[in-house]
């Protein structure tokens, strides 16, 4: 995965975040967007209200609208192949609540190693650090999405786990009827209440997220860095918050034998999904599993032990508002990396095949022949 830069994500299709969680705005800029393309603001601003946060009692009560609004890159609702801008103002800022611990290093946040590397930081709500930077992500694989749509790709998350205790049973329609986006109606009860637990003990909660990626036809992601599975992982552990990723069975490949972990070949289709969808790198037309280990938030306002900035060792305890469990509302922010890096190796795809596709009996080429026309994308 290609970037110029520690904000620039894609090789393709370029995507830099900026702002900070208490600066005047937030947002990204889209390159290399090819001219025509449609553009949805309102199907990007849904996505950013899934994100948003003050949505329910489990969630931080910090108001914000997160209102998008296109500064440039887009006429009559389509594309101009110049630069997207997408920007996000905030409100809502209360910087005085970080005004008691701007000379302490919070625990569990890139405090003490910006600091250390930079020799400043923005002790407000942490600057490029803050959760918030993930609205501009959400933005930019919201349009992602609406380029993926025509060619048949459609992602969908959920949370597997939440404080510890996974769902049994999976029902996709529970999931967005519940704040914590879990899909087990029958163990949401006893999560919830770990959360309202964690909440009231001033503590926090993690969780484990699971992306389902439809659609994918043979051929995406390249030998030997560009891998595709390498590339979401990649995408994915950019986000703060997420601590691990793993694919298909993922760590309990590691107590299978061959026999059990191989996914059976048949006609047209596998017997399993082991791999993950992704074999050698490259999609293997399966749907594309993985899940991300989500840590608990690390702002909490029991007592921890730290250091100042001249080195002395004290106490914090962090006031604000702040989620007991990040896990909801990340997985917005992990459909879009995902979509981001699906898309952009979609269009890597469609540079590196040749223009007339060979004739091989008893292969079928149409996937290739699809990703080809798909790049201007005129779909009505």
């Amino acid at each position: 995965m290609l970037h110029d830069s520690p904000s620039t994500f894609g090789s393709s299709l370029r995507v830099i975040t900026f702002g900070e969680s208490h600066g005047v705005a937030v947002g990204a800029v889209l390159d290399g967007v090819k001219p025509g393309l449609p553009f949805d603001l309102a199907a990007i601003q849904s996505e950013l209200d899934l994100r948003r946060p003050g949505q329910n009692d489990l969630a931080t009560p910090r108001q914000e609208r997160d209102l998008v609004q296109v500064l440039s890159g887009v006429f009559d609702g389509r594309t101009t192949g110049h630069p997207i801008a997408l920007v996000v103002f905030n409100e809502g800022q209360q910087p005085k609540d970080y005004a008691a611990i701007k000379d302490i290093f919070r625990p569990g946040h890139a405090d003490i190693t910006y600091d250390r590397k930079y020799g400043l930081r923005d002790y407000r709500g942490g600057g490029r650090a803050s959760g918030r930077e993930t609205l501009a992500r959400v933005a930019s694989g919201a349009w992602a999405k609406q380029q993926l749509t025509p060619l048949g790709v459609s992602i969908k998350s959920f949370n597997r786990e939440i404080a510890g205790i996974p769902c049994e049973n999976f029902v996709w329609d529970f999931v967005s009827k519940n704040p914590l986006r879990v899909c087990d109606p029958d163990v949401y009860p006893a999560q919830r209440n770990a959360v309202e637990a964690a909440r009231d003990a001033k503590d926090s909660v993690g969780g484990i997220a699971e992306i389902h990626i439809f659609g994918l036809p043979f051929g995406l992601g390249d030998p030997v860095f560009s891998k595709l599975d390498a590339m979401l992982a990649y995408a994915c552990m950019s986000v703060g918050g997420i601590k691990g990723v793993e694919f298909g069975s993922g760590f309990d490949s590691a107590r299978m034998r061959g026999s059990q972990h191989n996914d059976s070949i048949t006609t047209g289709d596998f017997n399993s999904n082991n791999s993950g969808g992704v074999l050698g790198g490259i999609s293997n037309g399966d749907t594309v599993v993985l899940r991300l280990a989500v840590k608990p938030t690390s702002s909490i306002g029991l007592k921890q032990r730290t250091i100042n900035q001249n080195g002395q060792e004290t106490e914090i305890e962090i006031a604000g508002r702040h989620d007991p469990c990040i896990a909801p509302r990340l997985l917005p922010v992990a459909e879009a990396m995902c979509a981001l890096a699906i898309y952009d190796a979609w269009l890597t795809q469609s540079e590196l095949m040749p223009k007339s596709i060979p004739a091989v009996d008893g292969y079928d080429w149409s996937w290739v022949e699809k990703i080809l026309s798909g790049l201007e994308f005129n779909v009505e």
